[in-house]
């Protein structure tokens, strides 16, 4: 290996171009100095020392000779004949011609909708089938659904991807050419192009990759000519053509990434190659002052940032002004988005929230809708009425908030109805921490929570959520719900202290079991129409916990009321929440799907996809074998050549002074980067991906394959001057290309094929297409009639008719997770000789995960427990005059079969559209069937019991339900015995306490002390009047009748203490009277509740023993230690107001004895003063 006699220069970065300034880059010459000395190549061209790069000539795309543009000519009409050869079929929606078939129906109707794509590529769809006279009307739901009969012009709408797929080849041939490949080389690429079966199938439907493939094939075009001038050095900058390309450069970032999120990769690759051009133009301090690098740097940042950024919003803003009308997306989007929609806009409304006020109340985090009931009931749990989310408005929406007491009147009495509240004097706030009942005014039913599993996310965490009671109902305990204002998400101010319409984020936290109203991503079955599931979540995430009042009113709040209405978001608004939605949403699509695939399985073409299968015929999505491992091999040798070039360079050899190794290591790593930076990051993504997602790296593959092939054949020294290498080496190659393609084919159009010719071409099991979808001959195609035909009325023999989809399922299933996709196989149609067709028939099977086939009775119980895929298969079953079922053999003669073949795989529906759902909860299957949701009925529930049951009673209807399931008779019959016993012995303890609790009244100690200490003092004072009466005669009348007024007070206080005592006697008495009859009808109702409940545990005995059998005991057992604690509450509460009495008498016999003493010490003192007075007087008279 040949060295130089010094150190060589450093090579370029792996990537950047081989520019002049020293000492990295040697001079150049510039392209007329080549030119000047072609004839004499030992003369040493004149060195310049500015940015241009050596070897560069001026390969501006609009120089090109006019042979160049007869081949550019000719290989567009070869690509049109290639692309649009049978457009037409399949005549009936393939693959992800559901979604975006589906997304133009919507921009038509002007239904918003959200899609993880920005909407560039579905507007031109749409723009192609309106001009085609689409109206919309036709929804695209399903695979297979024809086209023919509706008259939608699909072939129009076929058309823009196909214009972009036919364009891609000059494109790649004009980029070729800008790179400094030959015309034979840059015609293989565009060859290549053509020739490429996945590329031809995705730009043959409504799909958005034949769009991306052209947007980023014009960027390449744009930056690659743009480098061309670039590299020629200063006397270019700032040239027509320099602007020019760099503008269409920042177009085409603009065109891809509108049309899907891959062309943040395309400019990645822009990007990082435009930082080393301005890093060696800041390096031309000779040539490139500061103002003019400021020129180079604003040049690049208008074109390159601003253009595109430009243009995006643009088809953002374009996307708004066609759907301005609600749709299936705007669930997507938060209110304020909403709001700007027709139908959607909201009036002012009243911003105070007061006690009584009809509000409905919205969800913050899903954005599924407003908190609803409907008069449906749950089929299991509780079988209370439903409580949803709903993402309409409707009156079923409306709630009324009350206090957890009545509000009184002047009286002072509750007033009752839903209108307590409206005509009160001083109505209160509703404020943090305030305690509410949420009345449900279409049903007369309040918001309900108990310790009930709710019917689809069963966690222990979580508690059902129903609607309970009727029109009059007081209700109970478990419709207390408290308010908390969660301040860091409410407006500041008011806002955070009390409820303010749209303003207070809040939680509703249950007052009896400490959960939160809480509501997810989780769809209920059928018998909720399918809507969001509310639960109540013991340590639920804050986000999925947060509510808020959208509209709000209230008779005292008048017009002249403070309004508030939600915030107009403006374009930018509304485009900043859509980008994060749609990266939300695609960020989530992380499940399996039966043709997904990862990028390593990409470059060696390991599987392809199933778009399509109908007929005996298949469209499947793969590539040309020899076009991907060839572009494959070429990005090989390049990081094997880089390699090796790294390890010479580390040991001085000299060859980047090659100026064909210098532009090789150049213009090759440039596609190879593009190749990296288009394909390295799906390694980082978790989401669903797809052979399709490799598209814009293999473009790049294939430019660099060209580019390593014109290197070889025809731009090293040994055979620059041999044409025939190169051109003998590209006819060669793009015929082998060819003949792959064609033999490849049929999948791609959907062309017949035989079983031999597609097991002779499946090289590999990955390869997954099934070859036994297709007949033995192409004679039998013959009999079957193409899907375009309609089917006859009245079939004749002879006749063919055309097979259609028949009783599909509805669009509302959706798949059973990883069931394996099955394709409509039909059998041919041809009518056999000598047999008579009586009739034909279709029908719909479904089928397990494994394969097998479920009976109409194995469907049916696996509804709203199971999703189901629609498999879209097909079965055309003919049947002879003996009811034989005929189908025809390779030979084309019948055969009678006793069985219908397998059915093979269907192209399954694509998950990467909108309103895919990542958290919404996938059931398990079980035993048990699911009844179907009953209508309500008010007071229906309630009306089995006439007293409302107390939150410690709420588990007792379930309880019932399972003993009524009971196969185990004997054992629960033992079990509620012994349970009725119990109750009645507590009964008959209350009956006990209640007549001592009334004899102890009766014969209070306290009472009888009172009345003996009242004696004594009568006593006391007859005996003081006694005294009295030695008085003289006028002295003791007095006296006389100052005792009997004593006495006669003496006696009204005896009266006083005896009223007093007896209403306490007989308020003790009514006090366990009502207990006793409290707990005789709690034990009644247990009664004839049994009495119901053996009747019908002796008709299903046989059935359903070992189901409920621990459910009896632990309920049995529950109940038990309910009632004994009813009895012991019962009991200490006789004894509590028999405490309370016994205390009342005592106080009032402490009081009277208190009265009494006081009385008899005043008479006393007065008999004393009175007598004193006389013997004075008959002293005095004595003296006298």
């Amino acid at each position: 290996m040949a060295r130089s006699g010094k150190k060589s220069p450093p090579p370029p970065p792996a990537y950047a171009p081989a520019y002049a300034p020293p000492p990295a880059y040697e001079a150049v010459p510039n392209s007329a100095a080549v030119s000047k000395n072609k004839n004499n190549k030992n003369k040493s061209a004149k060195v310049k020392d500015d940015y241009s790069s050596e070897g560069v000539q001026d390969n501006d795309p609009f120089l090109l000779p006019g042979s160049d543009f007869t081949l550019l000519t000719i290989i567009t009409i070869l690509s049109a004949i290639v692309r649009l050869f049978r457009i037409y079929q399949p005549d009936s929606v393939v693959f992800d011609e559901v979604h975006f078939g589906g997304f133009a129906s919507k921009y038509i109707k002007g239904k918003f909708f959200m899609d993880v794509h920005p909407p560039l590529a579905k507007l031109m769809i749409t723009l192609f089938g309106w001009l085609a006279g689409f109206d919309g009307s036709f929804d695209f739901k399903e695979i297979g659904k024809d086209y023919i009969e509706p008259g939608v012009p699909y072939v129009a709408m076929r058309m823009f991807p196909a214009i972009c797929g036919i364009l891609l080849a000059p494109t790649m041939f004009l980029t070729l050419k800008a790179a400094g490949c030959r015309s034979t080389t840059a015609f293989l690429g565009a060859g290549l192009i053509i020739f490429e079966n996945g590329l031809l199938t995705q730009a043959r439907l409504i799909l958005l990759d034949s769009p991306l493939m052209i947007g980023t094939a014009l960027t390449a075009l744009g930056f690659t000519a743009f480098t061309n001038q670039q590299e020629l050095g200063p006397a270019k900058a700032f040239t027509p053509s320099w602007w020019f390309w760099l503008a269409i450069t920042g177009l085409g970032l603009g065109i891809t990434a509108s049309i899907k999120w891959v062309g943040l990769f395309t400019i990645a690759w822009v990007g990082s190659l435009t930082l080393i051009q301005l890093w060696v133009v800041l390096g031309d301090y000779k040539h490139v002052s500061p103002r003019a690098f400021t020129k180079h740097f604003m040049a690049r940042a208008f074109c390159l940032i601003v253009i595109p950024l430009t243009f995006y919003m643009a088809m953002f803003g374009i996307h708004f002004l066609c759907l301005t009308n609600p749709g299936d997306g705007d669930g997507f989007m938060s209110s304020e988005f909403q709001s700007t929609l027709n139908s959607k806009a909201m009036q002012d409304v009243p911003a105070d929230v007061l006690m009584g006020s009809r509000v409905t109340i919205r969800h913050v985090n899903t954005q599924g809708g407003y908190l609803h009931s409907h008069p449906l009931m749950y089929p299991t749990g509780s079988k209370q009425q439903q409580i949803t989310l709903y993402p309409h408005k409707d009156d079923n929406n409306v709630w009324l908030l009350e206090n957890q007491t009545q509000p009184l009147g002047i009286d002072g009495q509750p007033i009752n109805g839903t209108s307590a509240w409206d005509n009160l004097p001083e109505t209160p706030y509703i404020k943090d921490g305030m305690i509410l009942r949420l009345y449900h005014l279409p049903t007369h039913r309040r918001l309900h929570s108990h310790d009930v599993r709710p019917p689809v996310t069963e966690a222990d965490w979580q508690n059902e959520v129903s609607a309970y009671g009727y029109e009059g109902f007081d209700g109970d305990a478990n419709d207390f719900f408290r308010v908390e204002i969660v301040k860091k998400e409410s407006k500041r101010g008011v806002a955070q202290e009390r409820l303010r319409t749209i303003d207070t984020k809040f939680k509703l936290v249950h007052i009896m079991t400490g959960c939160v109203l809480f509501s997810h991503k989780v769809k209920l079955p059928d018998w909720a129409s399918e809507q969001q599931e509310v639960t109540c979540a013991k340590g639920g995430s804050l986000p999925n916990s947060l509510w808020y009042i959208e509209s709000n009113d209230h008779p005292q709040l008048g017009a002249d009321a403070e309004k508030v209405n939600y915030r107009n978001p403006g374009f930018f608004g509304k485009f900043w929440e859509l980008q994060k939605v749609m990266w939300k949403t695609n960020a989530g699509l992380v499940e399996s799907h039966a043709w997904d695939s990862r990028p390593e399985a990409w470059p060696i073409l390991r599987r392809g996809i199933n778009f399509w299968g109908r007929q005996h015929r298949q469209v499947y999505l793969m590539g040309n074998p020899i076009i991907w491992w060839s572009a494959t091999a070429a990005v090989v040798i390049y990081v094997l050549f880089k390699g090796i070039a790294i390890l010479r360079w580390q040991r001085s050899c000299n060859d980047y002074a090659n100026p064909i190794f210098k532009r090789f290591d150049y213009e090759v790593g440039t596609s190879v980067l593009g190749w990296a930076l288009h394909y390295f990051p799906f390694y980082l993504m978790q989401r669903q991906l797809f052979l399709h997602h490799y598209f814009p790296a293999l473009y790049f593959a294939i430019i660099a394959f060209c580019q390593v092939f014109d290197f070889v054949t025809a731009r090293i020294s040994l055979v620059k001057d041999k044409v025939i290498f190169n051109r003998l080496g590209a006819v060669l190659f793009l015929a082998l290309s060819m003949v792959v393609f064609w033999l490849f084919s049929p999948l791609a159009y959907g062309n017949p094929w035989t079983k031999a010719e597609c097991n002779r071409v499946k090289l590999f099991s990955t390869w997954d297409f099934d070859c036994n979808t297709f007949l033995d001959s192409y004679d039998n195609y013959y009999g079957i009639t193409p899907t375009s035909q309609k089917p006859s009325q009245n079939p004749v023999q002879g006749t063919p008719q055309r097979p259609g989809v028949a009783n599909a399922p509805p669009q509302a299933q959706k798949p059973i997770a990883n069931q394996e996709q099955q394709a409509a196989k039909q059998e041919p149609s041809a009518n056999p000789v000598g047999q008579r067709i009586l009739s034909r028939e279709e029908k719909v099977e479904y089928r397990d995960q494994d394969g097998n086939l479920l009976n109409a009775e194995q469907v049916e119980a696996l509804k709203g427990k199971v999703e189901f895929k629609t498999q879209y298969e097909t079965r055309t079953r003919v049947i002879d005059a003996n009811g034989n079922e005929i189908q025809l053999g390779g030979s084309g003669t019948p055969k009678v079969v006793s069985a219908p073949k397998a059915s093979q795989p269907v192209a399954p529906p694509h998950p990467d559209v909108q309103g895919v759902d990542q958290e919404t909860l996938n059931v398990p299957a079980a035993e048990e069937v699911v009844p179907e949701a009953k209508k309500s009925v008010d007071g229906e529930k309630e009306a089995e019991e006439k007293v409302a049951k107390p939150a410690s009673e709420s588990n007792e209807a379930t309880a019932s339900q399972d003993i009524e399931q009971s196969e185990e008779v004997k054992a629960a019959q033992e079990k509620l015995q012994t349970m009725l016993e119990r109750i009645q012995k507590v009964a008959g303890n209350v009956d006990n306490l209640k007549n001592t609790a009334s004899q102890d009244i009766e014969q209070s100690e306290d009472v009888k002390a009172a009345q003996e200490k009242i004696q004594k003092l009568v006593e006391r004072i007859q005996k003081v009047a006694g005294n009295v009466d030695n008085l003289k005669n006028t002295v003791a009348e007095k006296a006389g009748d100052k005792v009997e007024q004593v006495e006669e007070k003496a006696e009204q206080v005896v009266e006083k203490v005896q009223e007093v005592a007896e209403p306490a006697k007989e308020q003790a008495q009514e006090a366990a009277e009502k207990v006793a009859e409290k707990v005789e009808e709690a034990t009644k109702q247990p009664k004839e509740k049994i009495e119901s409940v053996v009747d019908n545990v002796k008709e299903e005995a046989a059935e359903k023993a070992e189901q409920v059998q621990e459910k009896v005991a632990e309920k049995a057992e529950q109940i038990r230690e309910k009632a004994q604690e009813a009895g012991e509450k019962a009991q200490e509460v006789v004894l509590e107001k028999a405490d309370q009495v016994e205390k009342k008498a005592e106080e009032i016999g402490e009081k009277a004895q208190e009265v009494v003493l006081e009385k008899a010490d005043q008479v006393e003192k007065k008999a004393e003063e009175v007598g004193e007075k006389a013997q004075e007087k008959t002293e005095a008279k004595d003296e006298l």
